[in-house]
């Protein structure tokens, strides 16, 4: 079970128009965890909703988590609650920080973020810039007035290291890359976080120039996801039911339906949270959290978007 902490707002503000930015400090005698590079918190809305941010700080300062959340105009509920109703001083209850981002040593990092993908990019600078280690940051934006930290990061410590491309000032990400990308050490370990487009772009440019698989890090925030298909039974092997997942409704939904109740947060396939192991049957995965070895083995599933290549799945639920 993840640990829950007692956190109160103790400085939130806006950047960039429609971003929030929040800092929360324990509300116990309990003291926040230690932040690494690439994790995320869950954070329990006042609406209800529980959803996943990347922590956006320098790792060295404890005692602090501080997120960067962008009012999402297709948000389902998270992001406009997160925006809109968590102000200073309110108490609210966050998850331990959990890592499916991290970094590893590499002889040289590079850091592509797109708009508020700029998140997790951050933490892990300012942990590449504490090891004296090689790196470079890329912030690509609309703008910097649509951007946040992006003062933080030109006055700071980071700004030596980091290289900024906004479409106001002129820049092209992709015309920059095509060309710069040719020209990285072979070992270089290549991060990227932002939207799925973005990332899509980022991934293919570095598979077309032969980085391997393993040193392509990302982090998806939304994807949008098909979850419909062919109808198929699932077994609940401990629950004792066989419930028909119909062609338009998730694994998840079939199950809550029939009262096999699975917790769950993203609902995109995302964060990992409804993963349930697999006893028989195939999968079909249509998430981003899995790898591909970990999809091709079929040992897991997430419920909340993935379906079933086989006309039944034994779930170990």
């Amino acid at each position: 079970m993840t640990a829950l902490y007692d956190v109160v707002v103790k400085h939130r503000y806006i950047e960039g128009g429609d971003i929030a930015v929040m800092e929360f400090e324990s509300a116990t005698a309990q003291p926040l965890p230690k932040v690494e590079a690439g994790a995320h918190i869950d954070v329990h809305l006042p609406n209800g909703m529980i959803r996943q941010y990347s922590l956006c700080q320098d790792p060295a300062k404890k005692g602090v988590f501080r997120l960067g959340i962008l009012k999402d105009p297709a948000s389902r509920g998270g992001s406009v609650s997160a925006f809109d109703d968590i102000q200073n001083g309110m108490q609210i209850q966050v998850s331990e920080p959990r890592n499916l981002f991290p970094l590893v040593q590499a002889k040289h990092t590079v850091l592509i973020g797109g708009g508020i993908g700029i998140t997790p990019l951050i933490t892990m600078a300012y942990e590449l810039l504490h090891q004296g280690a090689l790196f470079e940051l890329h912030y690509c934006g609309s703008s910097p007035e649509r951007c946040a930290f992006v003062n933080e990061i030109r006055n700071g410590e980071l700004a030596a290291f980091t290289r900024f491309h906004f479409k106001s000032e002129g820049a092209s990400h992709r015309e920059f890359f095509q060309s710069a990308i040719k020209d990285l050490d072979r070992q270089s370990h290549i991060y990227t976080c932002g939207p799925s487009g973005f990332m899509d772009w980022v991934i293919n440019l570095a598979q077309t120039q032969n980085f391997p698989e393993q040193q392509i890090h990302k982090e998806y925030f939304q994807v949008d996801t098909d979850t419909s298909g062919e109808a198929f039974e699932v077994m609940a092997q401990r629950s004792g039911k066989i419930v028909l997942v119909n062609a338009e409704e998730t694994i998840l939904q079939a199950l809550a339906r029939e009262g096999v109740e699975i917790e769950m947060s993203c609902e995109q396939g995302v964060c990992g949270t409804c993963m349930c192991d697999v006893i028989e049957g195939e999968p079909d995965h249509r998430d981003v959290y899995f790898t591909d070895e970990e999809k091709a083995s079929n040992e897991q599933i997430l419920v909340c978007c993935s379906r079933s290549k086989s006309a039944r799945l034994v779930l170990d639920i």
